[in-house]
């Protein structure tokens, strides 16, 4: 039998460079993926790339299409509702459990938080907008003192976070993000653990609305009219 301890760091490694190339919009939907050519780049043998694959196709990162072999997948606004039905539980649930459990910490290092977040929009990175969202949404998860809402929500914030940043790569992001952030902090600190989970929920609620919006408008519009407003 194969010793997998010995591969299995190099698989990860290799299977975090494409899912981030994937969710970074380097690798962009529909792009076909060869193992030969992704080996080289990322200089290493077929054996990981093919590890990488099969898990990323599990994941839904991947699709095989057949004849010309494995494609980036594309986000479909179904899928992207699904995603975030689900962390608007998932944050709910981490933010009213916060409030309950975590108030004191919520104070003490949510603020430095809200702060990056606004940072970063006012630098129109996309990457450091991503990072500062997640960073947040880590930290709800960390201050509910349940670990299984992070583990459960792993997943889903990587499909998220492409989701992210092909709307913000064509959109401006506003600063309101931020407001509803602090006010979901607001809550928490508060001790209002029913407010802070209906504000979380409300907050992914219209996060879904918007992203489900736009891609169903931009697959409306003929392919070379799809421009950035």
């Amino acid at each position: 039998m194969e010793q997998l301890a010995v591969s299995a760091p190099l698989a990860d490694r290799v299977y975090c460079a494409i899912r981030d190339a994937i969710c970074d919009g380097q690798l962009p939907p529909g792009e076909r993926l060869r193992q030969d050519e992704l080996a080289e780049r990322l200089n290493v043998s077929r054996q990981p790339v093919l590890q990488a694959l099969l898990l990323l196709r599990n994941q839904g990162f991947v699709r095989d299409t057949g004849r010309r072999g494995v494609v980036v997948a594309e986000l479909e606004p179904a899928t992207i509702a699904h995603l975030y039905e689900m962390r608007s539980g998932l944050d709910g649930v981490a933010c009213r459990a916060a409030a309950m459990r975590a108030a004191d910490e919520a104070a003490r290092r949510g603020p430095a938080l809200i702060a990056d977040g606004r940072r970063a929009v006012s630098s129109c990175d996309v990457g450091a907008m991503i990072d500062a969202d997640m960073q947040f949404h880590a930290f709800l998860y960390d201050l509910s003192g349940n670990p299984l809402i992070a583990g459960t929500a792993a997943l889903h914030w990587q499909h998220i976070r492409r989701a992210m940043g092909g709307f913000l790569r064509r959109y401006s992001a506003r600063d309101a993000i931020w407001d509803e952030h602090q006010a979901m902090l607001d809550a928490i600190v508060a001790g209002d653990g029913i407010g802070a989970q209906r504000l979380a929920q409300e907050h992914a609620d219209r996060a879904a609305n918007k992203l489900v919006a736009a891609m169903k408008s931009e697959r409306r519009q003929p392919r070379a009219d799809r421009t950035n407003p």
